[in-house]
């Protein structure tokens, strides 16, 4: 029997909740593969208080640099406002570190190219939190559509209608292109578009709108999409701030059943559900059935899956070309809704405007007085 692999040492960058809570969440779930042993923070207060709550005598620092440095962890968790991911991210790869980063990994296809090469260059991996991809009822789902069991995907839905209010967008680096990258379409509804691209396969062509009808934000607080995939599916995706019933859904309607998943933050195996067309005979419907084990969907599933790819000398999930993929189609949207024409997969490319930031410099890029 092979000997297991050390416990990672692991360091935090960011201390705020979703790292007090999904982060130590999901360490504590893999006790046994790591070891938290380091925190940064530019708050000292905060700091200390995270150092408190966390078993062990971690270290504190209040730079990335400093920690780096002094520590020289394997894996560095960031859990920071958008704006710093590109920066810590890049830092933490040329000191040798594995990443996993809270969406957006960064703000452009353009910052992507520095994490490439700084992944190419240290031989680490940078991995975005993408956590509504893992779980058993994904990964059920995708293995069904994938493989064809439910004839070809036909028709596709993706809904992230979520209520966000002034007070959230109180929050500086909010609603601003140069510390969010945009609105709902970076910030929310970018976890739903990245499980349907999960499910679905590459995108080929997209139009879309998008506006600002509520919130004094520079970017948009609502957008659409009409999405066709390269098998020729065609898919609707709905980014929404400003909805009182709240849902996160996505369906897909295939030639011999439609998959449906509906939940807000996170989903189970009971949240998945299946239909067969009524030509399909009820013991093939009954095959598909829902995978043995139960589990969710969450940061500590998509750890897990990071650790498994180290001990097995491969290139983490969320990594690569699928992270691009999802910013990819994010810049994509952006370019369709600014320029009213429909945007094909491959084309926002360096000299594009829309690589480098994902408002373009188009005029409509903030409202009047704020530019």
């Amino acid at each position: 029997m092979a000997p297991r692999p050390a416990r990672r040492r692991v360091a935090v960058i960011g201390t705020g909740a979703i790292v007090t809570g999904s982060h130590l969440s999901a360490l504590a779930a893999h006790a046994d593969r790591t070891e938290l042993v380091a925190a940064v923070d530019v708050d000292p207060v905060r700091l200390d208080a995270f150092r408190a709550q966390v078993p062990g005598d971690i270290a504190g620092y209040a730079s990335t640099g400093a920690m780096l440095d002094a520590v020289r962890p394997d894996l560095v968790l960031i859990g920071t406002p958008p704006a710093l991911h590109r920066e810590q991210t890049v830092a933490a790869l040329k000191a040798g570190a594995w990443v996993l980063c809270e969406k957006p990994l960064c703000l452009s296809l353009a910052e992507y190219d520095d994490i490439a090469a700084a992944e190419e260059a240290s031989g680490a991996y940078a991995s975005v939190i993408f956590q509504h991809r893992y779980g058993s009822g994904a990964a059920h789902a995708r293995a069904l559509i994938r493989s064809g069991e439910l004839g070809a995907p036909l028709v596709a839905h993706c809904q992230t209608t979520w209520h966000r209010d002034a007070a959230y967008y109180a929050v500086p680096w909010r609603g601003r292109w140069t510390t969010e990258g945009g609105g709902p379409t970076m910030g929310h509804g970018i976890h739903q578009y990245d499980l349907l691209l999960h499910l679905l396969g590459p995108w080929a062509e997209i139009r879309a709108m998008a506006s600002r009808l509520v919130h004094d934000t520079e970017s948009e607080d609502v957008s659409t999409a009409l999405v066709r995939f390269g098998s020729g599916a065609l898919a609707t995706v709905v980014n929404s701030v400003l909805s009182p019933d709240e849902v996160s859904r996505i369906r897909v309607d295939c030639a011999d059943a439609t998959v449906e998943l509906t939940h807000l933050y996170g989903h189970r195996n009971a949240d998945w559900s299946y239909t067969p067309a009524r030509h399909v005979r009820p013991e093939r419907a009954a095959a598909w059935g829902g995978p043995a084990a139960d589990v969710p969907s969450s940061h500590a599933a998509q750890l897990g899956a990071v650790l498994d790819a180290w001990d097995a000398g491969t290139r983490p999930p969320g990594s690569g070309p699928e992270a691009r993929a999802t910013l990819e189609f994010a810049a994509a949207l952006y370019k369709a809704a600014f320029t009213g024409r429909p945007v094909r997969a491959g084309e926002v490319v360096a000299g594009d405007p829309f690589h480098s930031a994902m408002h373009g410099d188009h005029p409509d890029w903030a409202p009047e007085g704020r530019a």
